[in-house]
């Protein structure tokens, strides 16, 4: 399965010649709004940062070969009083399964994690204010156990939302000989992936 980030907690997972986008976004501070085209498109939540589909054109007549579950879970630590529901989502293809976990707003319950179940690797926001921070990232990726995590939702440079923490602040927060930073924006997972937290790095 082929990971491609296009920043914040945009993603493509494509498989068998099918691509699925993952909470693409606009009004994101350094950021064009993002324009692809997909198979299919999913949002975690309806903010305009997750869910501007306008610029997706969606192709149709492929067999989707992902298997998608969905766990409820809030954008708050309060119920979702605050900013309201968030859905995560898990992708399996090719025998890995990918999680995203899109504005995650709190630490995961057993029942939650239960629903979860076994990831290959989990797309996960680091970068606070919004959602959960760094330390309670750090957390949640060690309840789930998946053995890449992927930081997304956070602030480098000019680019993302200037009230979140930056991905340094996650990443410290691991053994550094873990930390694998990617000179490009792709990682393509499998089952044989070495345990790692990977950096993607924006296409210039």
């Amino acid at each position: 399965m082929t990971i491609t980030w296009l920043g914040h907690s945009c993603f493509i997972l494509e498989s068998s010649g099918f691509r699925v986008i993952l909470d693409p976004y606009h009004e994101v501070r350094g950021l064009p709004d993002v324009a692809a085209e997909a198979d299919a498109v999913y949002c975690s939540h309806d903010h305009f940062d997750h869910a501007w589909t306008e610029n997706i054109r969606l192709t149709t007549g492929k067999e989707n070969p992902f298997t998608v579950k969905e766990i409820q879970t809030c954008h708050d630590n309060q119920g979702g009083a605050q900013r309201g529901k968030n859905i995560v989502r898990t992708f399996t293809a090719e025998g890995v399964t990918v999680a995203h976990l899109g504005d995650l707003g709190h630490r995961l319950s057993a029942e939650q994690l239960a629903g979860i179940g076994r990831c290959d690797a989990i797309l996960i926001p680091v970068g606070g204010f919004y959602t959960i921070d760094a330390a309670e990232a750090r957390s949640v990726a060690d309840a789930i156990g998946a053995p890449v995590v992927i930081p997304m939702h956070y602030r480098k440079d000019t680019v993302g939302f200037d009230v979140l923490g930056t991905v340094e602040d996650f990443t410290v927060l691991y053994p550094q000989e873990r930390v694998k930073e990617y000179p490009s924006n792709v990682l393509t997972l499998t089952r044989d992936t070495p345990p790692q937290v990977a950096v993607l790095t924006l296409a210039k």
